[in-house]
């Protein structure tokens, strides 16, 4: 890299802390680093509006309650361990969804364009992350899967 410098830029990218570890574990690496450069995290509201963009993005809504709801998952969230801000909010969007596709299927009812593309409360709060427990849960706050056991959306 040394003979390179002038064709060529490395960016390495993660959470501070880690950063800082992995500068420790490799010694004469902070000083081949030119610019250190930190962005502060998202706080809940900035987690909320692209949770909000995400939903909108994807034809579906909200109600005012599910919007709630998922400020409530939001701050529960942001303290659990291995959280990856829009990453974690991503897969929190696509699991409530597949909660409302199940919810909806279950209804065995006539369904309406709002039915189909509304987000309700109940599709947030049944999250794993406001129903059980921190132990036996993987990175993004789900249950481990453990050999032919099923997961609820």
């Amino acid at each position: 890299m040394e003979s390179e410098r002038q064709d060529l830029v490395v960016v390495m990218a993660g959470y501070h802390d880690r950063m800082e570890e992995f500068f420790q574990a490799n010694p004469g690496m902070g000083s081949r680093v030119a610019h250190h450069i930190r962005f502060p995290d998202y706080d809940v509201d900035e987690l909320l509006e692209i949770a909000r963009l995400m939903v909108d993005r994807q034809g579906y809504a909200m109600s005012d309650d599910a919007d709630r709801a998922l400020r409530e998952y939001i701050e529960v969230r942001v303290q659990r361990p291995r959280f990856a801000h829009g990453r974690s909010i991503r897969n929190a969007i696509e699991r409530a969804r597949m909660r409302q596709a199940t919810r909806l299927f279950d209804a065995n009812r006539k369904l309406t364009k709002q039915d189909l593309v509304t987000i309700e409360p109940d599709d947030i709060l049944q999250s794993t992350v406001l129903t059980d427990s921190e132990e036996g849960h993987d990175a993004e706050g789900s249950p481990q899967k453990e050999a032919g056991a099923s997961v609820r959306p």
